[in-house]
């Protein structure tokens, strides 16, 4: 995660030199058609916008949404995880939201910024309002999001401003929110985990959404390697959502490959799921072996689990 392009020349920026800079352009994957979306209403976080439509556009019930870590482009991201192919297979329409450099040095969503991660402002904004009007265009009945990285946290911060949008959401080596409001608290969380414990997030979370009746499920998933966003931050993740689903651990699962955290509410159902993937580091897991698993590329790292397979059969996505 790199920060605001304003903030660069801070002298705390060298902590982040470790995260690759390498293009995704020369390594092979599938690639799709994208069509932009190109009004959307007010847009003061200055986004841009693609998305993708399965081939069957009558019958689309479904929206993903995308967001892309540091420098990266989402188009090649969706492509290369495998949401690309997962998508037309499955029948759900993407959109793929695109940070600028004009925005933010790395091309980072700037999570960490309160002038653009909180309710009807800024990037937040810009993101709700590209979600509503794609929903709106494809005739979607519910919406899914997910990111990497940056994108991962500002994923966290758009289930809590906008959780009555959303049917579930994901997030992959991402932060909770609210972590940080600064550059500071911003690396401190990047290094050492959220200031606050999960009851506190929670409380957080809720206070902002007092009148709110539904939530949406989580998973979260993190690389035990992660040198970029200490691991913390996802387990502390999972356990916010879990306070505020009022969900109980249900089931600990542990392999060669991962270890996983489940929790489910008073009916038994699963609301919240924590993935710690073994021997991999900051990014988001592929498997080339199996069918829409995904290709290696920098921040896409190979593993047992393709975690965009798992993330759609988690929401349920899969017929």
């Amino acid at each position: 995660m790199y920060f605001k392009k304003s903030d660069y020349n801070i002298a705390l920026i060298p902590l982040l030199a470790i995260t690759l800079t390498i293009s995704f352009s020369s390594l092979s994957a599938e690639a799709f058609h994208f069509e932009k979306l190109h009004s959307f209403g007010k847009n003061p976080g200055q986004l841009t916008a693609s998305y993708l439509l399965p081939k069957n556009k009558t019958n689309v019930t479904a929206l993903v949404v995308l967001l892309h870590g540091c420098v990266q482009n989402g188009e090649q991201l969706a492509n290369k995880s495998g949401f690309s192919e997962l998508a037309q297979y499955y029948g759900f329409a993407l959109l793929l939201p695109q940070q600028s450099a004009d925005n933010n040095v790395k091309t980072c969503f700037n999570w960490y910024s309160d002038e653009d991660n909180v309710k009807s402002a800024g990037e937040s904004l810009s993101l709700i309002n590209m979600i509503l009007t794609l929903k709106k265009q494809t005739l979607a009945t519910e919406v899914y999001i997910a990111g990497l990285s940056a994108g991962g946290a500002m994923t966290s911060a758009m289930l809590v401003n906008y959780p009555d949008i959303f049917t579930a959401g994901a997030v992959v080596a991402g932060i909770p929110f609210p972590c940080a409001d600064g550059l500071i608290k911003a690396i401190s969380c990047m290094r050492s985990g959220p200031s606050q414990n999960a009851l506190e997030l929670a409380k957080l979370a809720e206070k902002q959404n007092s009148k709110l009746t539904h939530w949406p499920k989580l998973l979260v998933v993190t690389g035990r390697e992660d040198k970029v966003v200490n691991p913390k931050n996802s387990n502390r993740l999972a356990l916010q959502w879990s306070e505020i689903m009022q969900a109980k651990i249900h089931q600990v699962e542990v392999t060669k490959f991962y270890k996983k955290n489940s929790w489910t509410d008073a009916k038994g159902d699963l609301q919240v799921e924590l993935i710690n993937i073994d021997h991999i580091g900051h990014g988001i897991s592929v498997n080339p072996t199996v069918k829409r698993g995904g290709v290696e590329a920098p921040f896409l790292l190979k593993a047992s689990i393709s975690t965009a397979k798992y993330i759609v059969r988690f929401w349920g996505l899969v017929k």
